[in-house]
């Protein structure tokens, strides 16, 4: 007499499919979200580099930095997503412009700074970048810049 197997799968078979599926999802992720910052960082600080060239521009026009970081000048601030611009310090000789990561966003925590001598300075890191300030602009946990 033949037995004919019913072709599937045993439950046994898919809690085991399930539980491997759920352990490299629970090694992934943390790597894929680190690789995604990792990867908005330069957004900040290629920001702050172009700003600081115009911020320049606009003290070679005014001889000054006061009134620079306005839309119609030749020293606007950017524009992002992930990231919000500001010049907290604007005198006639010197400024701060500031990159400050969105609160709630993938970003948030994160804060970089460029002043006229051409400091970088990473003001704020989320938990794991390291300890803040750091006389760089850090791109990779552990504060390495």
């Amino acid at each position: 007499m033949r037995h004919h197997r019913k072709s599937g799968f045993t439950l046994i078979e898919l809690m085991v499919t399930v539980a491997v599926v759920a352990i490299i999802a629970a090694v992934a992720m943390p790597s894929y979200r680190d690789y995604v910052i990792r990867g908005k960082i330069p957004q900040a600080t290629n920001n702050l580099s172009t700003l600081r060239a115009q911020l320049e521009q606009y003290y070679q026009d005014n001889q000054t930095y006061v009134g620079a970081c306005a839309a119609g000048t030749t020293a606007p601030l950017p524009a992002s997503d992930d990231f919000e611009y500001s010049c907290p310090t604007l005198t006639a000789s010197t400024y701060t412009a500031r990159a400050q990561g969105v609160a709630g966003g993938p970003m948030s925590g994160f804060a970089y700074t460029i002043d006229q001598a051409n400091t970088r300075t990473t003001t704020a890191v989320p938990s794991g970048w390291g300890t803040a300030p750091i006389s760089c602009w850090v791109t990779k946990k552990g504060g390495i810049c």
